[in-house]
């Protein structure tokens, strides 16, 4: 079983590495942000207390979906009596499906977009395809508010899309995995506090606060090892992790930002809302570069060090779920 599990993790991680993302027709979670914006409507309601239970809802019949589907999955596998053809079977859907939780690929594509129209000197467009990554405004930003803008969803989206996945599969397997991309993209959608959604999404954005918790601070600790390997400021990443990891609005957004601003020795500034490190403030696209470089490390010894000994252990006292 642990053998099979870390099968399932390396493909997952080889196949993002190598093809990136489908297109969003044949995208679990793109299918699983369709089911939830055709859920939100219904629970719309004068009622603030009935717009709360709404979102509850929301959360718990899209996962209790999810869960269902890959519990049928796992039935359907099972039913396969080679025990070879049973692994490769396994191994082969398992890495596909964990593969749609992760964005390694994805958030470097999405980062190079931003740069490659910064080089067109184009900002209106650098400022759109920096829309796609960040929650923030991006209409007013200059230069270097985007290219910081960049960095942080980098190292922000680095637990939602790397390691927050990994955290939960290796607890739960497949389950854990999806039920946690579910609540990412439930507040990624919904859990803004606006007066639309501050209400309909609170337990989305609840749910995915106690959720990082974990990940995002071992996030920031593999970040810290990261650029000691790749011989950036390992220190300062380490000091300005702790000192400024708490800035952020988000109880668990800072940590990995705190890192990497840290670890590039920059300084990240979101207008009227935080300012993490105090390295320099001038950022240029090497920084972007570099970024993405402690993403994919980040990813890597992540598996290695936090999701491989955690799988051993459950694995060891029989608790570990497996699809």
């Amino acid at each position: 079983m642990i053998v099979e599990s870390l099968l399932i993790i390396g493909f997952a991680l080889l196949l993002d590495f190598k093809l990136g993302d489908p297109k969003n027709k044949y995208h679990p979670t793109a299918w699983i942000g369709s089911f939830l914006a055709k859920l939100t409507p219904i629970t719309k309601n004068e009622n603030p207390t009935i717009e709360k239970f709404g979102g509850v809802c929301i959360v718990i019949i899209t996962s209790g979906l999810v869960i269902l589907l890959l519990f049928t999955l796992n039935i359907g596998i099972s039913l396969i009596t080679i025990d070879y053809a049973s692994l490769i079977i396994s191994v082969m859907i398992g890495g596909l499906l964990l593969k749609s939780t992760i964005a390694i690929h994805g958030m470097e594509k999405h980062a190079k977009s931003v740069l490659e129209s910064l080089d067109e000197k184009n900002l209106d467009m650098a400022r759109n395809n920096l829309s796609m990554i960040v929650k923030r405004n991006t209409g007013n930003l200059g230069k270097n508010h985007i290219l910081s803008g960049v960095l942080e969803s980098v190292s922000e989206n680095t637990v939602d899309g790397i390691t927050g996945p990994l955290f939960y599969y290796a607890l739960f397997g497949l389950y854990g995995a999806f039920v946690y991309r579910v609540i990412n993209t439930a507040d990624s959608m919904i859990g803004y506090k606006t007066d639309i959604f501050k209400n309909v999404g609170w337990f989305a954005a609840t749910c995915d606060s106690v959720l990082n918790y974990i990940p995002s601070r071992l996030t920031g600790l593999v970040m810290v090892i990261s650029a000691a390997l790749l011989q950036k400021n390992w220190k300062e990443s380490y000091k300005t992790m702790i000192r400024d990891g708490h800035k952020t609005e988000s109880p668990n957004a800072g940590y990995p930002m705190a890192a990497l601003a840290g670890a590039l020795e920059t300084t990240f500034e979101k207008i009227n809302h935080y300012k993490l490190g105090n390295g320099e403030i001038h950022l240029t696209a090497e920084h972007v570069h570099s970024a993405i470089s402690i993403m994919k490390l980040t990813s890597i010894l992540f598996f290695a060090i936090v999701t491989i000994p955690l799988i051993y252990i459950l694995s060891l006292i029989g608790w570990w779920m497996h699809v």
